[in-house]
């Protein structure tokens, strides 16, 4: 019998390898060669990483020579967040941490700040940060001689709402602070130029791009920003910045994924938002109690938060999976573990609807196809569930 097609709707999570990544990967995995390698093998190794390096500085209008290549965007994250910095070659002390509270679990961590220099700044209702609040809580540390290094990320993994980057760099920089950007989800599915939002340092993951796993970068603005101490010390690579042997084959992917999706952002975020539509006038339509998370402020194309009354979140999950369809309740990095969302709980969303809050995140491969198969499955799944909770009560 031939298995159910399944519908794939968790690209937040991780994207469909795409088929410009494989096959660039398979050509170097038939090659031999360490990039710091002298002889010819190697040569051709560095040049490969080099062609991709500028791939992924391409999305961000950065100089090539600012992408730092590492094991993923939690290890970028970790190497940024760190209170000693070289920014332009000049040292720089960062003497406390602003997150907003809706970042991802690898920037609230802190890293190498100290539990009592990280705050967290407060989001409105929609997960907009709070301007007024980043401007009062820079010049209060202005005030006492502290320097901030300002971390929020460019848009939402749980809800896909955009923050106003440029607005949020310019009030940050008036106040002698450095700007660090969780771009995981934007990049590649909107517009991003860091001269143009001002920013210091942007983090990034090949497999949200459909690269594949396991390669991310740091990218700065000015190719002499670094952190004071890497966190991987050894070689020299990547400019003695992270060492240890490149992972040529996965920054190969990763560039081409990065190629592929820069090369259609426009068309492929129109044909993104066209599916968004698609499904939430049909979430509408079907159930008009049901809520979608940040629906009021700007959103990347492919995201979507919906959010049902009296239903638990995992077991809508398990319930969909079971008719095929792939989603997820919060962020997918949490090794499997489903809690209550500390996104949704900062914009002050009701507690019964939070709990029943999954998301669908679209891709490249993502057709109207997944779109319907995802209503048909909820229309069947939400009813079923809610009168088994009901007689459970």
């Amino acid at each position: 019998m031939t298995p159910a097609a399944r519908s794939y709707l968790d690209h937040n999570a991780t994207s469909p390898l795409r088929p410009e990544a494989r096959a660039a990967m398979l050509d170097v995995l038939d090659a031999p060669g360490n990039a710091s390698s002298v002889h010819g093998e190697g040569r051709a190794a560095r040049a490969r990483l080099e062609q991709a390096r500028g791939a992924v500085a391409a999305l961000f209008g950065a100089p090539k020579s600012g992408v730092v290549f590492t094991s993923g965007a939690t290890e970028a994250n970790a190497l940024a967040l760190t209170p000693a910095l070289e920014i332009a070659g000049k040292p720089v002390r960062c003497d406390v941490l602003l997150a907003s509270a809706v970042e991802h679990p690898s920037v609230m961590r802190g890293h190498r700040f100290p539990d009592g220099a990280v705050e967290w700044l407060p989001v409105d209702g929609e997960g907009l940060l709070r301007l007024g609040a980043l401007e009062d809580t820079l010049a209060r540390h202005r005030a006492a001689g502290r320097t901030a290094l300002v971390s929020v990320m460019a848009a939402n993994n749980e809800t896909g709402v955009i923050q106003p980057l440029a607005e949020i760099a310019r009030i940050a920089h008036a106040n002698g602070a450095v700007v660090h950007c969780d771009a995981v989800q934007a990049a590649g599915r909107i517009a991003l130029d860091m001269d143009a939002l001002g920013l210091d340092m942007v983090t990034l993951s090949s497999h949200k791009l459909g690269g594949p796993q396991g390669a991310g970068a740091l990218v700065v603005r000015h190719p002499d920003t670094r952190a004071a101490t890497p966190l991987i010390g050894g070689g020299g690579q990547e400019r003695s910045r992270r060492g240890g042997t490149e992972n040529v084959a996965a920054i190969v992917g990763f560039g081409a994924a990065a190629a592929r999706a820069r090369q259609g952002l426009e068309p492929e975020a129109a044909r993104l938002a066209d599916l968004r539509a698609r499904f939430e006038t049909g979430l509408r339509a079907r159930f008009p109690d049901a809520a979608v998370a940040g629906a009021g402020a700007p959103r990347l194309p492919n995201t979507i938060c919906a959010m049902f009354g009296r239903i638990r979140a995992e077991t809508l999950v398990i319930a969909l999976d079971l008719s095929h369809v792939s989603v997820s309740a919060g962020s997918a990095c949490s090794s499997g573990k489903v809690a209550a969302s500390h996104v949704l709980s900062a914009m002050g969303i009701e507690a019964d609807l939070a709990a029943g809050a999954i998301r669908l995140s679209l891709g490249w491969s993502s057709t109207e196809r997944d779109v319907d198969a995802a209503l048909d499955a909820l229309e069947k799944a939400v009813p079923a569930l809610r009168a088994r909770g009901a007689r459970a009560a």
